[in-house]
């Protein structure tokens, strides 16, 4: 990622960061994302969920309609990635 788009995304996790309620995110990513991009995000994040807790790609992909291409992506970010999912997921079962 060149400068500038780093500045760019690095402003873009600052202003992720300074919501304060889901209504607020909701509302931010309303504005910020079209309803496809959303979706596509939602359901991956529901992917990421389901293959923590053991499911297989086949079950993942009946559950969410998710293609078998974004599950292998999903698979791999949780297993070789920055550990973004796991620690979203791992924060989100602790708030549960």
């Amino acid at each position: 990622m060149n400068k500038g788009n780093e500045e760019r995304a690095k402003r873009l996790y600052q202003a992720i960061l300074s919501l304060q309620s889901e209504e607020e995110c909701a509302a931010f990513f309303s504005d910020v994302c079209t309803i496809q991009e959303t979706e596509a995000i939602a359901q991956r994040l529901e992917v990421a969920k389901l293959l923590n807790e053991g499911k297989s790609y086949l079950d993942v992909n009946r559950i969410t309609g998710a293609s078998t291409a974004t599950i292998c992506r999903v698979s791999r970010c949780i297993r070789y990635g920055s550990g973004g999912y796991r620690t979203v997921l791992a924060r989100m079962e602790e708030e549960a």
